[in-house]
């Protein structure tokens, strides 16, 4: 059974199941796609299977996790978002990839404001945080016009730097 999370004027968010593995693939083995994420690899199979297993218990133990984003009128997967504590950090983060043809249709902007206003509505969350490369101006824009603010730079333990954004619950009327 399809658990809708959430839904845009454009898009459906769901949760993740184990059929959803090839569509994790399709945006997460691209290597265009991912050069801002993680360690900036391509991710293989068995590790988009790991996510799945991963997020299926975030959704048991949270209540919430990453989700597929399907266009409402086709049902087509054009990527995914969600929030996610990454190696068990305590305030929620939010996260997301498109597939690269839909880059430029607003529709990461579309899905983190619904996110986060998912997040405050549902969970009740009262901060929010996102993370990006200094470099990642597309998505400093998207996750300003999601409501987010410019937070501080972050040196990393090998020292690099992360662009801290942030949102909290006073701005839930912005992400509504």
């Amino acid at each position: 059974m399809t658990t809708i999370i959430f839904e845009t004027p454009r898009l459906r968010a769901r949760r993740l199941d184990s059929g959803d593995v090839e569509a994790l693939l399709s945006v997460y083995g691209n290597a265009e796609v991912v050069r801002w994420v993680a360690d900036g690899h391509p991710l293989s199979r068995e590790r988009c299977e790991q996510w799945v297993e991963v997020t299926q218990n975030n959704y048991r133990t949270r209540g919430y996790g990453m989700f597929a984003l399907e266009y409402k009128l086709s049902g087509q997967i054009v990527g995914f978002c969600g929030l996610v504590h990454p190696a068990g950090q305590p305030e929620p983060e939010i996260k997301y990839a498109l597939h690269q043809v839909v880059w430029g249709q607003g529709l990461a902007t579309e899905a983190a404001g619904e996110l986060l206003a998912y997040g405050a509505r549902e969970h009740h969350l009262t901060r929010v945080i996102a993370t990006t490369a200094p470099e990642n101006i597309a998505s400093h824009r998207v996750l300003v016009k999601a409501g987010m603010t410019l937070g501080p730079l972050r040196t990393n333990s090998d020292g690099s730097q992360t662009q801290v954004f942030v949102w909290s619950g006073s701005e839930c009327a912005n992400a509504a």
